[in-house]
């Protein structure tokens, strides 16, 4: 079967109608700019190999990136304005329980929230649509062999397109309430960008490979993340569950979640108040930490530094157990 890559969409539809050659004996390495590149590898190929064959299929990620999100909201009235409501919606209830019925006394707590939650769906929507992506997409592992790695990865960059269409609704949220953000701190938004997308991409291409063995890691991931949900500090202030930590000396683990640096770096920028007194009391709440900006920025470089080394171990994983990928799925 001879494929060729001319920077079209044809390629992939064409590959995935034919019969399946061997995926274990043959890959094909999809380059914008040269044609067919066959050759014979074994189940186990270097790092730098992995790394080469995903960078040099980069026109592929895009194209299957553009695929899901116009399949998502084909043939809907309203169409991307979903990937607004939904957020704007999920916003709206958490400010009604936590504001009105809690009543919490964080000022502006709608957009502590909202930048907290900015984060999160990113990071929850990417892994969970990646754990199942090799098994929702079979049908093109077993007809044709490319970079596997791409379909996990792919699902991450269609969550940041989504993030895209989630930040305009906050733009529009501080707009309405007036409210600017923390100039001088906008640019660690960056680093700690960067961070989770490393981070969100090495967890991605883990659990995709697992996922194909253990078909329970997808259902098990969904209340793993319930769970890590209200370990980070996004409906409630940071300062709550650090002093309570730290009175046991355990305030540093809070930290040594990957998310919490990006989250509260997320807020420092956005929410940018660091601390308030309630009503009718006299003690002074800390929403966020105290940190300058280099505080923040150690934090977000140690949590990319760390999801580097991750995702260069779940490439290792990955290339190590895909040899059976397709006589599994």
């Amino acid at each position: 079967m001879t494929i060729t890559d001319k920077g079209q969409n044809r390629p992939i539809q064409q590959a995935a109608s034919e019969e399946a050659t061997d995926v274990d004996t043959t890959v094909m390495t999809l380059h914008p700019t040269s044609s067919q590149q066959v050759k014979q590898v074994s189940a186990r190929v270097s790092l730098r190999t992995k790394l080469l064959e995903i960078w040099h299929s980069r026109e592929l990620m895009s194209f299957l990136v553009r695929t899901e999100v116009k399949v998502k909201y084909k043939n809907s009235i309203l169409g991307f304005l979903w990937s607004m409501l939904n957020p704007a919606m999920t916003i709206a209830v958490y400010f009604i329980v936590f504001k009105i019925i809690v009543r919490s006394t964080v000022p502006r707590f709608v957009i502590y929230l909202f930048a907290g939650v900015l984060v999160w769906n990113l990071f929850s929507s990417a892994v969970t649509s990646a754990t199942s992506s090799l098994v929702s997409n079979s049908g093109l592992v077993k007809k044709v062999s490319f970079p596997r790695e791409v379909l996990p990865i792919s699902e991450v960059g269609t969550a940041c397109v989504f993030f895209s269409f989630q930040a305009i609704v906050l733009a529009v949220v501080l707009a309405a309430f007036g409210y600017s953000p923390a100039w001088s701190y906008l640019w660690l938004l960056v680093p700690a960008f960067l961070a989770l997308i490393v981070f969100t991409a090495a967890l991605a291409v883990l659990l995709s490979s697992i996922n194909v063995y253990l078909r329970d890691t997808h259902h098990l991931l969904e209340i793993v993340l319930i769970a890590w949900f209200w370990g980070v500090p996004i409906v409630y202030p940071y300062s709550s569950a650090m002093s309570a930590l730290s009175r046991h000396g355990l305030g540093f683990l809070y930290l040594m979640d990957p998310i919490a640096p990006v989250v509260i770096t997320f807020q420092r920028a956005i929410y940018a108040i660091v601390s308030y007194i309630p009503p009718g009391s006299t003690t002074r709440v800390f929403t966020l930490p105290t940190g300058g900006q280099m505080w923040f920025l150690k934090l977000d470089i140690g949590v990319l530094a760390g999801s580097i080394i991750l995702f260069l171990i779940s490439l290792i994983i990955f290339g190590r157990i895909e040899g059976n990928f397709a006589e599994e799925l």
